[in-house]
């Protein structure tokens, strides 16, 4: 009983002094990683650095390509119609025919018109013999009067008589020279050399005075047409200069001619608010027919630009913007001036220097004084 009992209080000391060593180890852990939490959080994080790509900003003069679709139109075209009205009963051109100056293009029937002229004759001729009736009678009572046969009061109503006369026979010749012209308009005649372009009525049909029956083109000079709209004018670069417009056919572009603007309309198109540009083509080639599609283009270049992908554009404060790589490496957001959008690009007139460097994809990542870098080959 006396060895069991010692034998226990051995265990019991040999327990308490392990259990002390296991405090002391975990205590020692602990402060151990204490230490370690407090460095970590002392030690700076590093900051982000973003890959970006960019463009160096190089200014230079581009061709204006802007472009507009139009048609080849004659210069000179007429629609012409009778100048009395009536049935038509022959029209002798159709679309496409080439016609000379004076040639018949179409007639309308001329039987009242031929009355008419018969009727202005005869008018004519009663008018004649009055005034020669008039003209004896103011002679004998001229006579009569010198011899003192008769009164002044006779010889005034004779000459009043002779007077009237005159003037109903000059009535008379006006009417006729009327009638013989409107039976003349019973024929329409060309009035230069052209082609008929379209036709308006049939034979058979009844036409009005100026009722458009024959549309009449000169070959020769040709315009091409453009609906421009406002935003197109922009600031005048040439003022007082006609601008050049260098035209091509849609369905061959190497078919081309060279024109200045002639016309620009004063007033915008009710419907399609743009103003018609006309364009005097020079020499130009027998491919561009009339009413065929062209594409024109202004033939000049622009002052020093800037030209930027789409992608570049930010905004700040509702204004356009593009995010610049300052010499730490650093971003930030500068404001532009954009002289026009196109399709894929931007075309920046003010706000970059010669030598900046712009952002010019996932900008919308970005944020201001951010460290960045460019990597080479992404530098254009």
């Amino acid at each position: 009983m006396v060895i069991s009992f010692r034998n226990l209080k051995h265990r019991r000391a040999l327990v308490g002094v392990s259990s002390l060593a296991l405090i002391a180890a975990c205590l020692g852990f602990a402060a151990l990683n204490a230490g370690a939490g407090v460095r970590n959080a002392a030690a700076p994080a590093a900051p982000e650095v973003r890959r970006v790509q960019a463009t160096t900003v190089k200014p230079r003069s581009i061709e204006d390509d802007r472009r507009a679709v139009g048609e080849i139109r004659p210069r000179r075209e007429s629609d012409l119609g009778f100048r009395v009205s009536g049935k038509l009963i022959s029209r002798a051109v159709d679309v496409g025919e080439a016609v000379t100056k004076g040639q018949v293009l179409a007639r309308i029937e001329d039987e009242d018109y031929r009355n008419r002229l018969r009727s202005a004759k005869a008018d004519q001729v009663a008018a004649e013999a009055v005034l020669v009736e008039a003209k004896g009678a103011e002679e004998r009572i001229r006579r009569l009067l010198e011899k003192g046969y008769t009164t002044h009061a006779n010889y005034d109503a004779t000459l009043k008589h002779l007077r009237s006369a005159q003037a109903k026979l000059e009535s008379a010749n006006a009417s006729l020279d009327m009638a013989s012209d409107q039976l003349d308009y019973t024929e329409l005649r060309a009035d230069f050399d052209g082609i008929v372009t379209a036709t308006a009525a049939e034979n058979g049909q009844i036409v009005n005075v100026g009722q458009m029956v024959v549309r009449l083109a000169g070959p020769g000079a040709r315009d091409a047409v453009f609906s421009i709209a406002e935003a197109a004018f922009g600031k005048a670069s040439n003022a007082g200069k006609k601008p050049r417009i260098v035209v091509s056919l849609l369905s061959n572009p190497a078919v081309t001619a060279v024109g200045v603007v002639r016309e620009i309309a004063p007033m915008a198109d009710t419907a399609t608010r743009t103003y018609q540009v006309k364009v005097s083509l020079e020499d130009a080639p027998a491919e561009m027919r009339f009413g065929a599609s062209v594409a024109g283009r202004l033939d000049s270049t622009s002052a020093p630009v800037v030209v930027l992908p789409g992608s570049a554009l930010f905004d700040k404060d509702g204004q356009p913007a593009v995010w610049v790589v300052d010499r730490q490496s650093q971003l930030a957001l500068k404001s532009i001036i954009v002289a026009r959008y196109e399709t894929d690009r931007v075309i920046v007139g003010g706000g970059l220097a010669k030598g900046d460097i712009v952002v010019t994809a996932g900008v919308n990542r970005l944020r201001e004084n951010q460290k960045v870098r460019v990597e080479k080959g992404d530098m254009k």
